[in-house]
């Protein structure tokens, strides 16, 4: 692009004051022989800030989640709040009704992955360990987190793997260095903070592009993998959600309602996420 044309970002600025030295970085990089994104997958600072405000809504809606959850709460509960929280917010749930999905939020007990249904039949009981995650649109732009909530008295093993859960999200983050480190570097963190533990990585599910839609380009795999995978560099938006099992990785859909995924062996599964900007200096957080 010439100097003085307006920048292919879409943010109004003259090409030489917004996007020129990034794109002389990413075509060194691709020199290299890294993988670069291409220019779809890169926000500009008003659609950052549309999704930053998005997750403001986000954020209260699982801090209002966080006050009220308690035992002998139905899930169905919970989803409520949520009804009401992003009703009263001018927002709307981009969970509901997607690819048929019926609530407005996903609420996965214990062994449930994730894609738990709310429901009036799932009573929180003592010791129970709860992952809620919700997808906030905000005047069209999305935040995307979850959360995981401890039920009263839980078992030593259940705290321990919720606090390595965080821990493996945390490390993931700490792994993106824009313009030196791919996705891939997320994965390989995640997976050998996993394994210290002795826990597992679910691969069947994976982080994503956020911000215009609920799920954009690039998939953000939380295992490591052999093939090439995009360079990190700012302005993009990412959610990094590790779902970890207690005991092996593998998984299955259950049947009934087709939505719900547990594990195979009946142990425990947790899961983190934040939606994030990355930045020139590193990682912004937008919601968790």
């Amino acid at each position: 692009m010439e100097d003085n044309e307006l920048c292919w970002c879409g943010s109004h600025k003259l090409y030489k004051d917004c996007h020129k030295e990034f794109d002389i970085k990413c075509e060194e990089k691709r020199k290299m022989g890294y993988l670069v994104p291409p220019r779809s997958m890169i926000k500009n600072d008003e659609q950052i800030e549309g999704i930053r405000v998005a997750g403001i809504v986000n954020d209260g809606l699982l801090d209002e989640i966080e006050k009220s959850i308690h035992e002998r709460m139905t899930t169905e509960e919970i989803d409520r709040i949520a009804t009401i929280f992003l009703k009263e917010h001018d927002a709307e749930s981009a969970d509901y009704h997607y690819e048929g999905y019926p609530k407005h939020l996903c609420t996965s007990v214990n062994d449930v992955v994730c894609h738990g249904i709310p429901s009036d039949y799932v009573i929180l009981k003592d010791g129970d360990i709860i992952n809620v995650d919700a997808t906030t649109c905000y005047k069209g732009y999305y935040a995307d987190a979850s959360r995981m909530f401890v039920i009263g008295n839980a078992k030593e093993n259940a705290l321990r793997l919720v606090k390595v859960t965080k821990e493996c999200l945390e490390e993931g983050i700490k792994a993106i260095k824009p313009f030196e480190s791919t996705l891939n570097d997320i994965g390989i963190a995640i997976e050998k903070y996993a394994h210290k533990f002795g826990y597992s990585v679910v691969e069947e599910f994976c982080g994503h592009g956020v911000g215009l839609k609920m799920h954009e380009e690039p998939y953000v795999l939380h295992y490591s993998v052999k093939e090439k995978t995009y360079l990190l560099v700012p302005g993009m938006v990412i959610t990094i959600e590790p779902m970890i099992n207690e005991g092996k990785r593998f998984i299955h859909i259950d049947f009934k309602d087709r939505w719900t995924v547990r594990t195979n062996d009946q142990k425990l599964s947790a899961q983190w996420e934040n939606t994030m900007v990355i930045t020139k200096d590193g990682v912004k957080i937008l919601s968790k």
